[in-house]
């Protein structure tokens, strides 16, 4: 879709753009499988270096992957982060990446081993300093595809229906008008037509992690 509508898509990173996750979770692996070569991995995942960290949205919506960082008060101070590495596992380009919203208030440890967790009143506190309506961030398996939290602060949207070809989650993304009204979109996942011997062999070839 970016190839083809350069000017209507934008991508940005997630905590999965990186060479380690990609190796873990079967892109590696793929990669080398189909072409033989890590090449074509190396190329992606030089490409993921230049992804952008975040967006905004109107002056109003801001949209990490994962969250909020305690080294990044406004949105300038991740406008001045250079990007162009290799997601560290420690500091704000780790945090934007891999922190979750929390019910409990203040900061917290992540029970992921990298970013933070953060409560409501750190989500109040971002998006009034910034002028922002709210937050829209993914990261997280929602089985309704969409979460509201902190007084409408956070929004995860999670549009990967059936995670992992096992969750039986639903998926969903939001549609905004030109007057920022909200409309969240739910959607199943494909049916998977799978036919005699054909089927069975392509369900046999599912790699063991996504098992």
């Amino acid at each position: 879709l970016k190839v083809r509508y350069p000017d209507r898509i934008a991508l940005t990173r997630g905590n999965h753009e990186c060479r380690q996750i990609t190796q873990v979770y079967g892109f590696y692996d793929e990669c080398l499988r189909v072409h033989g070569t890590t090449n074509v991995w190396k190329h992606f995942t030089d490409l993921f270096d230049f992804l952008p960290l975040a967006a905004i949205v109107d002056d109003a919506i801001f949209c990490p992957h994962g969250g909020l960082s305690p080294s990044l008060d406004r949105i300038e101070h991740v406008q001045k982060l250079d990007r162009f590495i290799e997601i560290p596992h420690e500091g704000p380009i780790c945090d934007l990446m891999w922190s979750d919203p929390d019910d409990r208030y203040g900061w917290g440890i992540s029970p992921r081993g990298a970013g933070y967790t953060f409560g409501q009143d750190i989500t109040e506190t971002f998006n009034h300093e910034n002028s922002l309506q709210f937050i829209v961030r993914a990261h997280q398996l929602i089985m309704e595809g969409f979460q509201w939290q902190h007084a409408n602060g956070v929004l995860t949207l999670f549009s990967a229906p059936n995670y992992c070809y096992r969750c039986g989650n639903q998926a969903a993304i939001m549609q905004l008008d030109e007057l920022m009204n909200k409309n969240i979109v739910q959607f199943d996942p494909a049916p998977r037509h799978q036919h005699g011997a054909a089927g069975k062999a392509k369900a046999k070839a599912l790699p063991d992690y996504f098992l």
